[in-house]
């Protein structure tokens, strides 16, 4: 089932709408927003010269920082009166990131999110449990308008408050549920200590998104709650979430919804365009936003495209899962470290489970990682009282090589010396609804 027939739209015709809305775009902003027609005058651009898709990579990147510089309204397009809505960014490390919608970019967001909710299994008249945050952030206004559109019952939880969520799980039956993949596997743990099992839950699909990660959770969040669950992606900047979806056919990769957001991928380091299966940093271009349309936004994800054929048919451009963002890569002793391949090597060890967390210090001139990991309950159940101190798990001679075997596994696939740290069940920090911290950075303070 798909929500309309652009999702299917032949590449070729894909293509010829994409040249089409670009070069409306492009006029636009250089007569609507002063960033663009300075950049233009830079370079000696005219708003004629790009005519195709193909002609993007002559245009620089528009990064955070601009949205930044032109605090709050200075990237508007249309005068702050014809906007309905604005979100924000947190604006933890200074100036919050300000977006703005009008009336016709809310109904795209709509239905970007309806495209998103039926490829993830969600039909018209089941109950959506949407524990996303509101306000601010985008998630749960946007797959709130979205589930709407399709016509799904929706109930609006939010995020936190994990026994309530539960209660209501329980009392209403929903089929589909919204939320971070770290708070799904929260409520996972919490059924399971109920003695709830996923047999007994009414829920059936899960979209999970705003923070990185893996097949491991995938497995574990699905085991739990019984649920088929899929990526669900999106930044404010773009749009919030429906930017792209993973489909229940095939759950590899996301469908970028390309008739609205243009995907690239290119070099970190040169900026160049990098090609199918190469990673890279994703740059999107909007192709019909009205009050803020940004040209080859820099979103700092790192992944790669694929236009390999679907089991689902849509014909829409996938990107590989988010290994992580380029700004929160770790430069460990020279080497490059994504947390998410340190959850790799963790998947294949059955006697840890995948809540981690990762910490860097700095001794003297050198670097420190401790990846500080909680060992599988039927494991802690073996280990006498008198094996562990204060969370963590020390003199058991069991433990001891556990901890050799894994610091040599991550130093045989990743390269790194690291400190591996074996803890209780239930001790590394869980999400409470948001988007939880696996890596502390010590080096920073």
């Amino acid at each position: 089932m798909y929500y309309n027939e652009l999702e299917t739209l032949p590449r070729d015709k894909l293509r010829e709408l994409q040249d089409t809305q670009l070069r409306q775009i492009i006029g636009y902003v250089y007569e609507r927003v002063p960033f663009y027609q300075e950049q233009f005058k830079k370079l000696g651009i005219q708003p004629g010269d790009i005519r195709s898709v193909e002609d993007l990579p002559g245009l620089p990147f528009t990064r955070k920082q601009d949205l930044k510089d032109h605090y709050p309204f200075g990237m508007l397009a249309v005068p702050r009166e014809q906007t309905i809505r604005v979100h924000a960014s947190s604006g933890t490390t200074g100036r919050a990131t300000v977006v703005c919608y009008t009336r016709n970019d809310i109904d795209i967001f709509s239905e970007v999110m309806a495209r998103s909710f039926i490829a993830a299994g969600a039909r018209p008249g089941m109950l959506l449990h949407n524990a996303y945050g509101y306000g601010l952030f985008t998630g749960g206004l946007g797959t709130h308008y979205g589930a709407e559109k399709l016509g799904m019952t929706v109930v609006p939880v939010s995020g936190g408050m994990t026994q309530r969520q539960i209660t209501l799980i329980l009392d209403l039956k929903p089929e589909v549920i919204c939320c971070t993949p770290s708070y799904a596997q929260t409520l996972g743990e919490e059924f399971k200590k109920m003695g709830i099992t996923p047999q007994d839950l009414s829920l059936k699909y899960a979209l999970l998104g705003a923070e990185p990660w893996t097949e491991t959770i995938r497995a574990n969040v699905d085991a739990n709650l019984g649920v088929r669950s899929t990526n669900l992606y999106g930044l404010s900047e773009i749009i919030g979430p429906g930017v792209s979806q993973e489909c229940i056919e095939g759950r590899a990769g996301s469908h970028i919804w390309e008739d609205h957001f243009y995907p690239e991928v290119v070099d970190a380091n040169t900026g160049e365009p990098l090609p199918d299966g190469q990673e890279g940093v994703l740059i999107f271009t909007h192709l019909t936003r009205e009050a803020m349309p940004l040209l080859r936004y820099w979103t700092g994800d790192i992944t790669y495209l694929t236009h390999e054929p679907c089991a689902c048919g849509r014909t829409h451009v996938r990107m590989g899962s988010i290994r992580g963002r380029a700004d929160d890569m770790l430069i460990i002793r020279g080497a490059n470290l994504y947390p998410t391949q340190i959850e790799e090597v963790l998947k294949s060890i059955p006697e840890v489970v995948p809540h981690y967390q990762v910490v860097v210090k700095r001794e003297g001139t050198l670097d420190d990682v401790e990846v500080k990991v909680e060992v599988a309950e039927d494991v802690f159940r073996e280990i006498t009282q008198e094996a562990w101190s204060e969370d963590i798990l020390e003199a058991d001679h069991q433990m001891r090589n556990l901890r050799d075997s894994i610091q040599s596994e991550i130093k045989g696939i990743i390269g790194l010396n690291m400190k591996v740290t074996l803890m209780v069940p239930g001790t590394i920090p869980r999400s409470e609804g948001g988007k939880l911290r696996r890596v502390v950075d010590l080096r920073k303070l």
